[in-house]
């Protein structure tokens, strides 16, 4: 098994479908834009291209006004590329925040891996590169939260 370093978060969700129903979730923006997103906060794509190089443009905002964003008052942009699909096993994509502090300024790699686990689909995500400000835990948190929502969507479709 891979180590993770301390600016790393890894995630699992078993999901009740093959990996051919869970994969389209990971390339289609629509989709994207319901599960891909803390509780608390709502989504918009501004860009997707799903095709290896293609462009990613999401900013998530909080729906309270109390929650501080990294790249306005209350918002996350974040940019990046697809680096690697192949389809119904894995997604690897780097992004970035738009953000002027430098200290969550940084590639980051986000890599969703699929495999066959008791009937269904075991998701693995993994978060590597995380900024030296970013909260581990909190970065942890929301991607259980979207894993799980990931998870209510494909079961439901």
């Amino acid at each position: 098994m891979k180590l993770m370093s301390k600016n790393s978060t890894c995630v699992s969700q078993h999901i009740n479908a093959p990996r051919a129903k869970v994969y389209p979730a990971l390339v289609d923006a629509n989709a994207i834009a319901k599960w891909k997103v803390p509780t608390g906060m709502t989504c918009f794509v501004h860009e997707f291209d799903a095709r290896e190089g293609g462009s990613i443009r999401i900013s998530l905002t909080y729906n309270e006004p109390t929650g501080k964003g990294k790249t306005t008052a209350h918002t996350d942009t974040y940019r990046g590329r697809f680096v690697k699909l192949v389809p119904n096993e894995k997604v690897i994509e780097v992004d970035e925040f738009e953000t002027a502090d430098p200290a969550l300024r940084g590639e980051m790699t986000v890599t969703i891996t699929l495999t066959d686990a008791d009937g269904g689909t075991d998701v693995l995500g993994v978060h590597e590169g995380l900024p030296p400000s970013l909260s581990t835990a909190d970065n942890e948190a929301g991607l259980r939260m979207a894993l799980a929502k990931l998870a209510v969507l494909v079961e439901g479709a």
